[in-house]
């Protein structure tokens, strides 16, 4: 499949005046739901990756090759840029190089590698720490090396301001722009002030996790160059108690045909493409 255009469209998100809001996705369903709805960009974080795919917690227990085929099928299905997050590269710089590489084959429009200490190491007690900024720095220069299509956009990731306060935010942040990183992921940003010092110390576009009430509206953050901010992942979340709500009422012995809040039929059709598959069994099956 062709990915240049979705690519092309995510740099203009990064190079316009405005900031967006990405639609959080999990499956090709998600994905084209989001589409249809009017989102310009999808999103898919590797703590999604690790609910949808094992139904396990954010621990870093995922593959790179299992986010990847998950970040294909979204793909294929869809046809929105697709922001990913990558967590640590799943490794060391190396490995980083290695999970550039397959998640642009994937089809991804941007990624993000972060300088958190992952997976956990022993000892550390629930408490986040950082990688040396010399080794972030590493890992965002073979993230960069492993990129073939120049289009794709590779953003560095800190969780600096959560971990260790702005002035290490601001380091790091200056540290990866001058290692060449397309955008700067900044997360746990509280306030505008907080904001305010990376915004002025960098050049590069900065996308936000999920959004403090503090960091004010969609035009507060556009005047700070921040082009994405994420609302969480609360997509997934609906759709885990839309399931459980639905199961439990079979079980209770609730009638299929009186349950609430389910996909029409023409929903279906429509989200599966039904009447493509229908065109294509006519040319193609003789039907």
């Amino acid at each position: 499949m062709h990915w240049g255009d979705r690519r092309a469209r995510f740099r203009a998100i990064l190079e316009g005046g405005r900031c967006v809001h990405p639609g959080s996705v999990f499956d090709p369903v998600s994905a084209r739901i989001a589409e249809e709805v009017g989102f310009e960009a999808m999103m898919f974080a590797g703590s999604v990756g690790s609910h949808a795919v094992l139904g396990a917690p954010d621990l870093i227990v995922l593959t790179l090759t299992e986010f990847a085929d998950q970040a294909y099928r979204i793909n294929r299905a869809g046809s929105l840029p697709l922001l990913v997050d990558a967590d640590h590269g799943y490794g060391n710089a190396l490995n980083v190089k290695r999970t550039v590489e397959e998640l642009e084959t994937a089809g991804v429009a941007a990624l993000t590698i972060e300088d958190t200490d992952l997976p956990e190491p022993f000892g550390a007690g629930g408490k986040a720490r950082l990688i040396p900024i010399e080794e972030g720095v590493g890992k965002m220069k073979a993230a960069l090396a492993g990129r073939q299509d120049p289009a794709l956009c590779v953003c560095g990731r800190t969780s600096a301001p959560s971990i260790a306060g702005m002035d290490e935010a601001v380091k790091r942040a200056k540290a990866y722009e001058a290692a060449g990183v397309d955008a700067m992921f900044l997360s746990g940003v509280k306030t505008l002030d907080e904001l305010d010092a990376v915004a002025g110390a960098v050049e590069i576009p900065l996308i936000l996790g999920g959004g403090a009430p503090g960091l004010g509206s969609l035009d507060d953050l556009s005047a700070r160059n921040v082009r994405v901010c994420l609302q969480g992942h609360h997509p997934f979340m609906a759709s885990v108690q839309a399931t459980y709500d639905t199961l439990k009422a079979l079980r209770d012995g609730v009638k299929p045909a009186d349950l609430p809040r389910v996909a029409s039929g023409d929903t279906m059709k429509r989200l599966l493409r039904d009447g493509d598959y229908r065109s294509w069994m006519k040319d193609f099956l003789g039907g």
